[in-house]
């Protein structure tokens, strides 16, 4: 039998720690060394004025968005209300002072709305927009191509760019084929 082989361990040498001395930290020029912080403080304000600049310009563009559309829940909440008055001036067959009145308000909610940048979606005739249009009903129709609006179901409207509610339209399928 041989004996196992024991390698020798080897330590590291550890040399003694440089000691720190005031002239070892100490720049060789001073001057530099200041010149050199000052700028580094002078770059930080630049891009801390920057930074500053930009939040100013964002919470400006936010809080003008805000504005914009600060209406816009106050309007939701009036649409159903109007939807009543138009669905009463669709149903009367006759013009009576009740009508005149009924049809006076809406107007004047319509002008109301309008000032507030809230505008009624264009339907009747026009090509189904799945942006501005919800189709609820699709009919054939021999007078209109397939993708028109056939008529308003539901009145719809935007508020500036965006829709505030999509018109619920009947759409046509196209001509009838039979």
């Amino acid at each position: 039998m041989s004996e196992p082989v024991v390698e020798p361990v080897v330590e590291p040498v550890v040399e003694p720690a440089a000691e720190v001395t005031p002239e070892a930290t100490a720049p060789a020029d001073p001057v530099a060394a200041l010149t050199r912080e000052r700028d580094e403080y002078k770059e930080l304000a630049l891009r801390v004025r920057a930074d500053f600049d930009n939040y100013q310009k964002r919470a400006a563009r936010d809080r003008d968005q805000e504005r914009k559309f600060a209406s816009g829940p106050l309007a939701a909440d009036l649409l159903p209300a109007l939807d009543n008055l138009d669905r009463f001036l669709e149903n009367v067959k006759e013009e009576t002072p009740l009508t005149k009145v009924v049809a006076t308000v809406r107007g004047q909610m319509l002008d109301a709305l309008k000032r507030h940048g809230i505008n009624l979606i264009a339907t009747d005739g026009q090509p189904f927009d799945p942006h501005l249009h919800m189709a609820i009903l699709q009919e054939p129709s021999a007078d209109h191509p397939a993708g028109t609006v056939l008529a308003t179901l539901e009145a719809g409207y935007t508020h500036h760019d965006r829709v505030l509610r999509a018109a619920k339209v009947k759409v046509s399928s196209g001509p009838p084929t039979g």
